[in-house]
């Protein structure tokens, strides 16, 4: 069973009273440990894609499955957990709350889950990230590259089945964007996770297992 299944998935919105179709029919799969780079222009549908794969959002037409739960199916609480256990989400502006330190913000995923231990797994996190001592620095603190660490430490804390990254270089300048590339590939490799990533750089492909172009709400 694949990690995430999309099957012939359509989403249209309605925009000043017409229909606009987001994504025109679009099926994919991820394996556990495969890292899959989404590239395409601003509006082709990457975005959308990420968030029904994430159960942000639901397809007008087709299904959407995580780790074999169909998104659509499940209630508020169900979506609440898959989220929580299954799924990890990696922001283009790191999305840190400044109020915590670089641990609680690692934690966070784990006190909101009730899971034992958090503090300590998240120091152990933070270590896999080479971050290790970094802990009870604020966000302010710490350079672009070192906040995007802590938001991959913070999305790979609780273990998930499924990684969705958003232009997650799209704020660093090259060197440290590789640091962040490679450190993914290592996620997906260590930990037996699926990575999708939306990217519009063919650049950010170089450590990837597959290339999935889109344009116009395709797969092409």
């Amino acid at each position: 069973m694949s990690i995430l299944e999309i099957d012939g998935v359509h989403k249209d919105y309605l925009a000043q009273g017409q229909r606009v179709a987001a994504l025109a029919g679009v099926s994919l799969r991820l394996e556990g440990g495969e890292f899959v780079a989404l590239v395409g222009r601003s509006g082709c549908g990457k975005s959308t894609l990420l968030n029904l794969a994430g159960a942000m959002d639901f397809p007008s037409a087709g299904t959407v499955r995580i780790d074999g739960a169909e998104t659509s199916q499940l209630d508020d609480v169900g979506l609440t957990a898959l989220r929580r256990t299954k799924v990890g989400f990696i922001f283009q502006n790191f999305q840190l709350l400044p109020t915590l330190s670089v641990v609680e913000n690692v934690e966070l995923p784990l006190l909101l889950a009730g899971v034992a231990g958090a503090r300590e797994r998240s120091l152990e996190t933070l270590e896999w990230v080479e971050l290790g001592g970094y802990g009870m620095r604020m966000p302010h603190q710490l350079s672009g590259g070192q906040m995007q660490r802590v938001a991959i430490a913070r999305a790979l804390v609780h273990r998930p089945r499924l990684l969705l990254a958003d232009e997650p270089i799209g704020n660093l300048d090259t060197t440290t964007g590789n640091i962040i590339l490679d450190l993914m590939r290592r996620a997906a490799t260590d930990f037996s996770t699926a990575i999708l990533m939306a990217t519009h750089s063919a650049d950010s492909t170089r450590v990837t297992d597959r290339r999935v172009e889109m344009r116009d709400g395709l797969i092409v």
